[in-house]
Formats: structure tokens, C-alpha cells, sequence
């Protein structure tokens, strides 16, 4: 399927971290974004040099006072027009988040057909990696607002206070969670040495499922919901979305593993987010609601 043209009302607002070196956060969605045809508006919730697992640094974070004010000034922006999705990420403090769900409110009673994208970007296998009132704020505040979400397992673990072991609960614990499209990152795969995504609607289930790929792997969660933000602004309905997404984040991956790179190369490989090649099995699964194969 051929993306349709963005038009000049594509715009994305983009709020997340940012890095001074890698493809995480904001480094990672804003080009992907704007790779595949969008003007993105974007949003730091904190500078760091690196990714924290290269090592320990510090980082810059705006104060409540400042970033509220940035906030109120894009709610005032004279070309709100141009804007039809917002897509969120790693948030600083719950007091990012109250002044980030002002603003998504605001812009969807402004643009009812507004797409919102929610990424709980709040922690990982070790738990959580904010503050725990970030994480509520997030779940509070966000997720509400959210048209999709896409919360890795372990994530949607927490936000539903539930240890989901197979997908059949992670899919049950997605349709608790509140949005209508559910992505599932890290989820669970039926091919051995394989890892998925899974995405649950409320009338179907899919699966995408690829080899598991030692490489680095941060930057892959900003990268998927950003791809998958931009398929589904171009008309594509959520099977060819899910299976594009995830071939072309696998396709990034597994290029930067064959280079020996601590991180996703997406100035190399950018290619591979409009014309992915690498092969992802797709399966429909059952849907929790109906007990039937969607």
C-alpha cells in the first residue's frame, strides 16, 4: 500500500527526551516523523548527552514554571491548525504530565479527529524508571486521552497492576488500560527465539513476531510508536500498520547489529522506514471479548 501525501495540516507535536548523541526519544520519533513526511513541533522533556545506559550524566530539566509556560504558549500558537496528532513519550515529572494533558484536551476540543499517541515510557524488566507519581500522572492523566497507547509488557503490567504471562492476558489487561488501539511492545512470540508486538483494538487482534536480535535496543519503543503514528495518519488500517512497523524497526535493528553500533543508526537505514524489506510473521489471534478469532 502507497502512503498517501501528508498535507499541510500533517503536523505532530512530539514531546519527549532528548539526547545529544542516539536515535532515542525525540532524536528517534522526530526524524522517523519527519522522514516519512511530517512537520514535526518538538517538545523536550529533558536534554541528556546519552542514553543513561551508556553511563551516568547529568541531565537538564525545565523547571515546572518554564515548561508550563512553553506549554501554554503552543496552546496560543497562531498555526494549531496545522497540527493533527500529538504524540507523547518520557515525561520528567507528573507536573509535565498535568501541563501536557491541558494541552492534548485543548487541542482535541479544538480538533475532535486530533490522533493522540501515548508512549508510558515509565520503566522496563527492572520496574519502573520515573517517579512513581510520574507514572500515576501518566496513567491518570494520559492514558484517558489516549487514542492509542503503546506501553511495552512490562509497562502495561504496571499501569493495570497485573503480571500478565502470555499474550491472551496481555491482551486482557489492554482492554482494562482504556484506549481504544493498544500496541503491545516486547510481548510474548510462538517462534522460538522470537519476540512480537501485539496489537489489540476493539474488534480485532493481531500479531507481529520477528527473531530476537542482541543489538541496541534503545530507541526501539520511541521509533515504533512514531512509525506506527505515521502509517496510521497515512490511511493504512492497523494490520498493514502493525506489520510495516514492525518490519521496518526489526529491518533498523538488525542493520545496526550487523555494524557492531551502541545504537540505532536511522541516518544510514532510513530507508527502511518507508520500504522496509525483512520479513515479520503476522498472525490474528483471539480476541479477549469475543472469545472468537478476530
Amino acid at each position: 500500500m502507497t502512503a498517501s501525501a501528508p498535507t499541510s495540516t500533517s503536523a505532530v507535536i512530539v514531546i519527549s527526551s532528548h539526547v545529544v548523541r542516539g536515535s532515542i526519544g525525540n532524536r528517534a520519533a522526530v526524524f522517523a516523523l519527519e522522514r516519512l513526511g511530517h512537520p514535526v513541533w518538538e517538545v523536550p522533556t529533558v536534554i541528556l548527552p546519552w542514553h543513561p545506559g551508556h553511563g551516568p550524566a547529568g541531565r537538564i530539566i525545565p523547571d515546572e514554571a518554564q515548561f508550563s509556560t512553553l506549554i501554554a504558549d503552543i496552546e496560543r500558537a497562531p498555526w494549531l491548525d496545522e497540527v493533527s496528532a500529538v504524540l507523547t513519550g518520557f515525561m520528567s515529572n507528573a507536573a509535565q504530565v498535568k501541563a501536557v494533558a491541558h494541552l492534548i484536551a485543548t487541542l482535541k476540543l479544538r480538533n475532535p479527529k486530533l490522533q493522540y499517541i501515548c508512549d508510558p515510557v515509565i520503566g522496563d524488566t527492572t520496574g519502573l524508571y520515573v517517579a512513581e507519581a510520574t507514572a500515576v500522572a501518566i496513567r491518570d492523566l494520559l492514558l484517558p486521552l489516549a487514542d492509542i497507547a503503546t506501553p511495552n509488557r512490562y509497562e502495561l503490567g504496571w499501569l493495570t497492576q497485573s503480571e500478565p504471562t502470555n499474550n491472551q492476558e496481555l491482551m486482557e489487561a489492554a482492554m482494562r488500560a482504556g484506549p481504544d488501539t493498544m500496541l503491545i511492545t516486547s510481548a510474548f512470540a510462538l517462534m522460538r527465539d522470537s519476540i512480537s508486538n501485539v496489537l489489540v483494538s476493539r474488534t480485532q487482534a493481531l500479531m507481529a513476531e520477528h527473531r530476537i536480535v542482541q543489538g541496541p535496543g534503545n530507541g526501539m519503543g520511541d521509533l515504533t510508536s512514531a512509525v506506527f503514528l505515521a502509517r496510521k495518519m497515512s490511511g493504512m488500517n492497523d494490520e498493514k500498520a502493525l506489520q510495516t512497523t514492525t518490519a521496518a524497526v526489526f529491518e533498523i535493528l538488525a542493520r545496526a547489529a550487523k555494524r557492531g553500533s551502541d545504537e540505532l543508526m536511522l541516518e544510514a537505514d532510513a530507508s527502511s522506514l518507508e520500504r522496509p524489506m525483512a520479513m515479520v510473521q503476522l498472525r490474528r489471534l483471539v480476541h479477549p471479548d469475543n472469545g472468537m478469532s478476530a
